[in-house]
C-alpha cells in the first residue's frame, strides 16, 4: 500500500504594501514641501508687514507655482529615468539575441554566485533561456535590479507630486482666508501640519510615528524661522 505526500496548495500572502508605482516619494516630499515651504513664505512676508491680502495672494500663487512646479519636475524626472530603462533593457534583448551563449554563461555565474551548485545553475538558467520572453525579464531584474513589468509612471509621479504639494501648501495660507491676521494662528495649524505628516510618513515607513513628527516639525520650524527673519529685516530695510 502506498501511501503519497501530497504538497499543500500555495498560498498567496500580501503581507508587504506596494512599494513602487512611482507614488510614495513624489508624494511625501510634495506634501512636505508644500508646507514647508508655503509657511516659510508667509512667515517671510508677514514677517516683513505686508497686508492680510498681500499674505493670501502670495501664499496662493506659493501653491500653484510650486505644485506645477513639482508636477513637471517629477514628470520630467521619472519620464527620464523609465526611458534610460528602457534602452537599456533594449540593449539586453539585443545582447540576448546575438550572444545568447555568453548571456548564458553569464546567467550560470550569477546564478552559482547566488550559491547554487555548477549543475543547478546551469540547468536552472538553460530552462530560463529556452524562453526568450522570460529570459530577456531575468536578465534584466538580475543585471539592472529593475522589474520590466513594473516600470514607474511619470504621470503617477506628477499626479501624486501636484496633489500632495498642493494639500501641504494650503494648510498655512487657510488661517489667513479665514480671516486670522497674524502668524501666530497659522504657525500652530502648520505645526500641527508638520506633526501629522511626519507621523503619518513614520507609519507608512514602520517607523515610531513620534520620531518622524518631531523630526518634520524641527524642520519646518528651522526653515520658517530663518524666512521670517529675513522677511523682518528687509522689511525693516525698506519701511
Amino acid at each position: 500500500m502506498s501511501v503519497e505526500t501530497a504538497l499543500p496548495p500555495v498560498e498567496k500572502h500580501q503581507h508587504h504594501r506596494d512599494v513602487t508605482g512611482g507614488w510614495l516619494r513624489p508624494a511625501v516630499f510634495g506634501a512636505m514641501d508644500g508646507l514647508v515651504s508655503n509657511f516659510a513664505l508667509i512667515s517671510g512676508v508677514v514677517g516683513g508687514g505686508a497686508p492680510n491680502a498681500i499674505v493670501v495672494v502670495t501664499g496662493l500663487a506659493g501653491l500653484a507655482a510650486g505644485a506645477c512646479s513639482m508636477a513637471a519636475g517629477e514628470y520630467t524626472s521619472v519620464a527620464s529615468q523609465t526611458e534610460l530603462m528602457r534602452a537599456e533593457i533594449d540593449i539586453e534583448k539585443a545582447e540576448l539575441e546575438r550572444n545568447p551563449d555568453g548571456e548564458l554563461a553569464e546567467l550560470i555565474a550569477l546564478y552559482e554566485a547566488r550559491g547554487l551548485d555548477a549543475d543547478t545553475a546551469e540547468r536552472v538558467a538553460r530552462q530560463l533561456t529556452e524562453q526568450p520572453e522570460l529570459a530577456w525579464r531575468v536578465h534584466v531584474r538580475e543585471e539592472l535590479g529593475v522589474d520590466p513589468d513594473d516600470l514607474p509612471s511619470p504621470y503617477v509621479a506628477a499626479f501624486s507630486s501636484f496633489t500632495a504639494f498642493a494639500l501641504g501648501a494650503i494648510i498655512p495660507v487657510l488661517p489667513f482666508i479665514l480671516g486670522a491676521t497674524g502668524l501666530a494662528v497659522a504657525a500652530v495649524v502648520s505645526m500641527l501640519g508638520l506633526l501629522g505628516a511626519g507621523a503619518l510618513v513614520a507609519r507608512l515607513t514602520a517607523r515610531p510615528w513620534w520620531r518622524g513628527a518631531l523630526r518634520q516639525l524641527l524642520l519646518g520650524g528651522i526653515a520658517a524661522a530663518a524666512t521670517f527673519g529675513i522677511g523682518s529685516l528687509v522689511g525693516a530695510g525698506l519701511s
